[in-house]
């Protein structure tokens, strides 16, 4: 998916956290509303990046959408776009998507199914809902590439979830590995991803890696959430932090164990996870890298490419992405999405 802001935030160098940080309470990250295009736009709820936290591991970017009828909203169309340095995940609770990209992938996201699309040094693709799906609801998220792999050939795959059950929960592992099963996805730095389905009353207990940050996004009902510590201290005194629907929870580095419990009504979790990536990373709009002169060049890389218009690419960036997606009809997916204008100062940290 890609970021439809016409404004994106001009300023967000995000740097990851110490393993050595001490425990800290839960905290609540509460999402702000995005339109993802016009009148009759989807709107999507974003948690990460937020200005209470930029990085949860290396998952950089969390948008949860949906239940969205797609009679009334027009459904998912995002036109061929750009990214680099980073993995787009894509997963559905509901609904059909279909995605290409410029190294010719062409395949249909599902329920149940991880799609998984690494950036590398530049793809773009499209992202159109089905012409069957009567409702759409899911999330999309980025992961952060460290330095050492950003500049990696682009790639897609796609993997079936690897389920569980642990006390009540049911569990998709789709990313890395949690209790005793391991996804098949491709990584790039230690991370782990999960669906947690659980009945009225419920209770999972899970034990998680202790140099991982940990996030909870809440996609429905009210859950209870207690992280344990390594010695067996708790993050909090009581029976554990109340989380609403789509609020997102984060857990520090040295919770070895996840205690959560489901309230009045069956809930839906997605838990994400990772080795703090220690990197300072520069996002804006689809792009991650490094400096303000390497956004630069994606973005006149990608005018160039896709739009016409800005002359040549600046040296080195040619061809770091194709403007037909391939395979694509414009009927399907729309013209290239244009990218909004850079601000007028230097990309910098956020205050």
């Amino acid at each position: 998916m890609s970021n439809l802001e016409r404004h994106p935030s001009e300023i967000l160098e995000c740097s990851g956290g110490s393993a050595d940080a001490s425990p800290v309470r839960l905290q609540i990250l509460t999402p702000r509303e995005v339109p993802l295009g016009g009148p009759r736009a989807m709107t999507v709820r974003r948690t990460l990046p937020s200005r209470q936290r930029s990085l949860i591991g290396a998952w950089c970017f969390l948008d949860h959408y949906g239940p969205e009828p797609v009679a009334s909203s027009g459904g998912m169309r995002v036109p061929p776009h750009p990214h680099t340095g980073l993995q787009t995940v894509s997963w559905l609770f509901e609904g059909e998507i279909e995605h290409r990209d410029s190294v010719g992938s062409h395949a249909i996201v599902r329920p149940g199914e991880l799609n998984l699309m690494t950036a590398g040094r530049g793809i773009s693709h499209s992202e159109v809902s089905t012409p069957a799906t009567k409702v759409l609801h899911g999330a999309q998220l980025w992961v952060a590439l460290p330095d050492a792999s950003r500049h990696m050939p682009p790639a897609f795959e796609s993997q079936a979830a690897r389920r569980v059950r642990v006390g009540d929960a049911e569990v998709q592992v789709f990313m890395g590995s949690l209790a005793g099963v391991s996804a098949d996805a491709t990584l790039f730095s230690p991370l782990v991803a999960a669906q947690l389905d659980l009945p009225a009353g419920g209770v999972v207990e899970l034990g998680v890696e202790a140099g991982f940050e940990h996030g909870i996004l809440v996609d429905s009902g009210e859950v209870s959430i207690r992280g344990s510590l390594a010695g067996g201290e708790t993050s909090a005194p009581d029976a554990g932090t109340s989380v609403q629907a789509h609020e997102l929870a984060y857990l520090p580095t040295g919770c070895t164990g996840i205690r959560i419990a489901a309230g009045d009504t069956a809930v839906r979790l997605l838990l994400i996870g990772g080795e703090p990536l220690g990197e300072k990373i520069l996002m804006w709009w689809n792009f991650v890298g490094r400096t303000h002169d390497e956004v630069v060049g994606y973005r006149a890389a990608w005018q160039a490419e896709a739009i016409g218009v800005g002359g040549p690419p600046p040296p080195g960036t040619e061809q770091l992405f194709t403007a037909r997606v391939a395979g694509a009809t414009r009927d399907n997916e729309g013209s290239p999405l244009p990218a909004p204008e850079l601000p007028t100062v230097r990309l910098k940290p956020r205050d």
